[in-house]
């Protein structure tokens, strides 16, 4: 059986509220829909933790650049619009703790929507 994802924080307090109620993991399992594994092993995290929160949201890396952040870039972008990469990425680092590199500043450029820094010019004003 293929994994079908992780439970929101209802489906995991469903599963907790059963099991709390007196069903078997089984009669659990049956009523709810999911494995057998997937209410044990719910249910011993509630048991041992006392929580019904999945962790998956805060797994992976931290973007560098927040909102605030991107908002800042936004400003040094509509200030000079035809700077390149490595000119936006020094000014930035100019006031920042933290520098960033060429590659998250090109991310993070196309996070916003800015998908190439160089303008496109139509063929007759060659």
């Amino acid at each position: 059986m293929g994994k079908k994802g992780d439970l929101s924080n209802f489906e995991r307090g469903m599963v907790v509220g059963a099991r709390r109620a007196g069903l078997s993991i089984s009669q659990s399992a049956q009523l709810l829909g999911f494995s057998r594994t997937t209410i044990s092993r719910v249910y011993k995290e509630w048991c041992a933790k006392g929580k019904t929160s999945s962790m998956r949201q805060s797994c992976g890396r931290k973007c560098l650049i927040d909102t605030r952040g991107q908002r800042r870039m936004g400003r040094l972008i509509q200030a000079d619009r035809r700077a390149t990469l490595t000119e936006i990425t020094s000014r930035y680092n100019r006031g920042m703790q933290q520098s960033i590199c060429e590659a998250t500043t090109r991310t993070t450029l196309r996070r916003m929507g800015y998908n190439s820094r160089r303008p496109h010019l139509p063929e007759h004003c060659f």
